[in-house]
């Protein structure tokens, strides 16, 4: 498959990934705050609580794991894009003192939730 149809069924993968991660997020303790959150840096997938910590998370949806983990698709380019847009949303929501983590969700048969999947090390302007 090529073109659109390949691109409406990867986003339909995907979509089914972060509903499902969604589910499982919430019966795992997280508090959802929103979906989908897109900024002039990037989106994040989604963005929850989880005790005191703002999780943003990145979901990553594959049919199976056979050409690699789901989670090494996050890559350094993907994890600055992702710091840059949670600082974007730390900054526009004014939140102060907050503490936050980054989560990986990846989604095959089953579900692996990587809380504070990687942190940030590098100074940002945003």
């Amino acid at each position: 498959m090529t073109g659109s149809g390949q691109r409406n069924t990867t986003l339909a993968l995907g979509f089914l990934g972060e509903t499902r991660s969604i589910k499982y997020l919430k019966k795992a303790g997280y508090r959802f705050i929103c979906r989908n959150y897109r900024c002039p840096f990037g989106e994040i997938d989604i963005i929850a609580k989880n005790g005191n910590d703002i999780c943003f998370i990145e979901v990553k949806t594959r049919k199976s794991d056979s050409h690699g983990a789901p989670q090494e698709a996050v890559d350094r380019r993907k994890r600055d894009k992702l710091m840059r847009t949670a600082l974007f949303y730390i900054k526009e929501k004014k939140l102060k003192d907050c503490s936050f983590r980054f989560d990986v969700v990846a989604v095959t048969d089953k579900i692996n939730l990587i809380k504070d999947a990687f942190s940030m090390k590098r100074k940002y302007n945003v």
